[in-house]
């Protein structure tokens, strides 16, 4: 039997197929920055919607309450893995796991309180970024964003924290404690509530997995007090 000579019959040599797989191999290295870029993009927005959300379920609770902030010490240590301060960073706890307990008057959407790009990032199993919203951690909300100003259980309250304060009452203490950290504050616009967590390149004892990660590309959203979100690009992480 004759093979078929057909001139006009199409088919790749293997020359040709390796140009092609080249060729998408480099369009795939030009796309794939882009996209990840678009997907950063992407959950850094969701974020700071849920933070703005976050703000808004505060200001009606200090509406509701005085303009002043909770004291639930009690819930710091009563929850799943209770007050954990760390011996690599953070030094204190800033978990928020306490905070949809009191909010849940004002807001009960447990997905809020989830950053998505912790969820799908290299934080995701950071235990300093993940704490259960309530006792039972079967139903539980979990929560990944930290609360600085709320991350000791000290009696008396130092001064920079804000247990049981009226928002003027913190503001004025805060200036007092003068933590370089947190700075000299002018008002509520100076004074960070909530944050995503960061764990930066300047902390020798952070572990090497996690070390200058932080939720989004070089920097983390962040919900100041007087209800805003902004972006706070930070050096010391990736």
């Amino acid at each position: 039997m004759q093979r078929d000579a057909n001139p006009n019959r199409s088919g790749f040599t293997l020359i040709e197929l390796l140009v092609v797989i080249a060729i998408i191999a480099i369009l795939a290295s030009l796309l794939l920055p882009t996209l990840a870029r678009a997907k950063g993009s992407a959950q850094k927005a969701a974020c700071s919607s849920n933070l703005h959300q976050i703000g808004v379920a505060w200001l009606m609770y200090l509406g509701d309450n005085g303009d002043r902030f909770p004291d639930r010490r009690d819930l710091k240590t009563s929850l799943p893995g209770g007050y954990m301060p760390w011996t690599t960073w953070p030094t204190s706890d800033p978990r928020a796991g306490w905070a949809p307990i009191v909010l849940s008057n004002v807001m009960s959407a447990p997905k809020i309180w989830l950053c998505p790009a912790i969820q799908s990032g290299p934080l995701v199993r950071a235990q300093q970024a993940h704490q259960f919203g309530d006792t039972n951690t079967n139903t539980a909300p979990v929560v990944n964003y930290w609360m600085w100003r709320f991350d000791r259980i000290d009696d008396p309250v130092p001064l920079d924290d804000f247990w049981g304060k009226t928002v003027a009452q913190a503001i004025l203490q805060l200036r007092v404690a003068a933590n370089p950290t947190v700075g000299l504050p002018a008002g509520p616009t100076d004074v960070e509530l909530v944050v995503d967590p960061y764990f930066p390149t300047t902390i020798p004892a952070v572990p090497d997995d996690i070390k200058g990660w932080s939720a989004h590309l070089k920097g983390r959203n962040r919900l100041m007090l007087d209800s805003h979100v902004e972006y706070f690009k930070d050096l010391r992480t990736r």
